[in-house]
């Protein structure tokens, strides 16, 4: 084949096929297509597109060049999760005992913080002496027996990704849709799960804020899923305001301990339980998404799910006692509160604000060099509906370096908007995009 040629065929609206992707795709992983026209090949995406036909090839081939998770010889079904990312999102550290506790198998390979949202893996590295860089061997052993692993992405899986993400992020490709479809799809393809609900966010705090945009990812992502043969379906949630009340690391990893206790936030838990449901129909182990939600509600109250929770920290070396006592979980030096200007009803609180602000505290990364302070972080005491009172707390702001503080306080301020009449908290799930 003739390089030249396929980007000439993209470039004027043309249609690439199996066999002419994976000439690509695997000619920018061996490094025998040279980087000029891989980014040559990617414009011509972004300004052409793809039908779903030609993303669902790309996608397949992605995942295909490296090592592919095998679960076909789990022992339940084997189920994943993703979500476009949020503030304070910490569904994964709840949803993943959660479903091992109804008898899923999840063998879940999460990322890192970057930008103004948060990573799994840096909350779950908060927990003293908790593994995150597993051998496949290790993960699936422990897939295996305990029926859940949680693990950073190897480097042999997908490295297409990888190189075509670094290619999109600086020749500003980054915003093509089958692009985008293809990097997520191509990571859950080469996980091995049969089932995949995917967390679409919409609002100030989401990747895509607009409620249309996340609609045409969900549609897309869904479409694909299908058409590479996995039960799929989307759930756009709400990214308006922060998830819960804790934005930070160890922060976060409180909250889920609280929620798989029982005791979290109510829509933390429902959201968990929501996504949850999907994945229960998919497998067949219950028909009835309302009864699926009462089942896993059912298992956050009765421990089975914390036990779950135990047993992953347990099994990848991390410090167990911080289930019963979160202290020994990494705590801020100081904390300092943001009060509310004036009395009436909170009626905006902008999630990307506090992002961004949990940040430049040292609780995310702008490059994947920056080091995160795993302590640091916001704890969202007030949310849209809420009743205040002048001088009462909205937020505290949980700090170890005062370098940004006074920009940070100056951020959270800014997220509330206080007024005089009622204001109903968002709808926690706009829609659901099924197969």
């Amino acid at each position: 084949m003739n390089t030249v040629e396929l980007i000439r065929k993209k470039r004027d609206g043309g249609r690439l096929t199996l066999d002419e992707l994976k000439y690509l795709v695997t000619g920018a992983v061996s490094g025998t297509i040279p980087d000029y026209q891989i980014t040559a090949f990617l414009m011509a995406v972004y300004f052409q597109g793809m039908d779903d036909h030609e993303t669902a090839d790309l996608t397949d081939v992605m995942a295909h060049s490296g090592a592919m998770n095998d679960l076909s010889d789990m022992p339940g079904y084997p189920v994943d999760k993703h979500s476009t990312g949020g503030v304070g999102d910490t569904t994964s550290l709840v949803l993943i005992p959660l479903l091992a506790a109804a008898g899923l198998t999840v063998a879940k390979l999460s990322g890192r913080a970057l930008g103004h949202t948060g990573g799994t893996i840096d909350k779950l590295e908060s927990i003293p002496g908790f593994r995150t860089d597993l051998s496949r061997a290790e993960f699936l052993g422990l897939v295996r027996k305990n029926g859940l692993a949680l693990a950073d992405h190897t480097a042999d899986m997908v490295p297409a990704d990888r190189i075509l993400y670094e290619l999109r992020d600086v020749t500003a490709t980054v915003e093509s849709l089958p692009l985008i479809v293809s990097s997520i799809m191509s990571k859950k393809i080469a996980g091995g799960a049969k089932g995949i609900v995917l967390d679409v966010k919409t609002g100030a705090g989401a990747f895509l804020p607009e409620i249309e945009e996340s609609r045409e990812l969900a549609r897309a992502l869904v479409a694909i899923g299908v058409k590479l043969g996995r039960r799929i379906s989307a759930l756009i949630t709400d990214m308006s305001q922060p998830l819960g009340h804790m934005v930070g690391n160890a922060l976060e990893v409180k909250e889920a301990i609280d929620t798989l206790k029982g005791d979290g936030p109510q829509d933390l838990e429902d959201l968990c339980c929501a996504l949850g449901a999907e994945l229960l129909v998919f497998s067949g182990q219950d028909p009835d998404r309302d009864q699926a939600k009462k089942q896993l509600h059912g298992l956050l109250l009765d421990g089975s799910a914390l036990a779950k929770f135990r047993l992953l920290v347990e099994e990848q070396g991390g410090d167990v006692r911080v289930i019963d006592d979160p202290q020994i979980l990494p705590q801020a030096r100081e904390k300092i509160a943001i009060t509310a200007p004036r009395s009436g009803i909170v009626s905006e609180l902008n999630a990307l604000a506090i992002g961004k602000a949990a940040g430049i505290l040292g609780a995310g990364r702008m490059t994947m060099d920056d080091v995160i302070d795993p302590a640091v972080g916001i704890e969202v005491v007030r949310k849209i509906g809420d009743q205040v009172e002048i001088g009462e707390t909205l937020a505290v702001l949980h700090v170890n370096d005062n370098a940004n503080l006074p920009q940070a306080q100056e951020m959270v301020t800014a997220a509330y908007r206080i007024g005089d009449g009622p204001a109903a908290p968002p709808p926690l799930i706009h829609e659901r995009i099924g197969e």
